[in-house]
């Protein structure tokens, strides 16, 4: 497609050995819970410019950068890092039809499907940054 959206979750990967809660009756199992810490959409069109939007090329690379904002959390040890990213975000977020265009006047014929690739080669690196505190 010509437009994407990246929806991007940094998720709090419990410890599989983590004890359930003191006095928890519910059964409610904490080993391997997955807590959402921080969800933050991005519309791919901007990601060059917020006042200027500009199309992809299909099956063509193409950086995508943004940050997150910021919340004060702990990773926990035994504790693992999880960061999901998603094309779609619906109903949380107004579907992209997959397509440069302005998408409020998007019909359901505009609605196409894509594949957005997340690259990990040496030459097409991904990462995410997070800040670390010190005790």
């Amino acid at each position: 497609g010509t437009d994407a959206d990246f929806d991007v979750k940094l998720i709090d990967v419990f410890a599989d050995d983590a004890p359930n809660w003191p006095g928890d009756t519910t059964g409610f199992k904490v080993a391997g819970y997955q807590q959402l810490v921080r969800g933050e959409p991005f519309r791919g069109r901007y990601r060059r410019d917020p006042a200027k939007p500009v199309a992809f090329t299909p099956n063509a690379v193409d950086s995508v950068r943004f940050s997150m904002p910021d919340i004060n959390h702990t990773f926990r040890r035994g504790h693992r890092i999880m960061v999901q990213v998603q094309s779609s975000w619906f109903p949380l977020v107004d579907r992209n039809p997959q397509k440069f265009m302005e998408i409020p006047k998007a019909t359901a014929a505009d609605f196409q499907k894509a594949t957005q690739r997340v690259y990990r080669q040496r030459v097409f690196n991904s990462f995410v940054t997070l800040p670390v505190e010190q005790p």
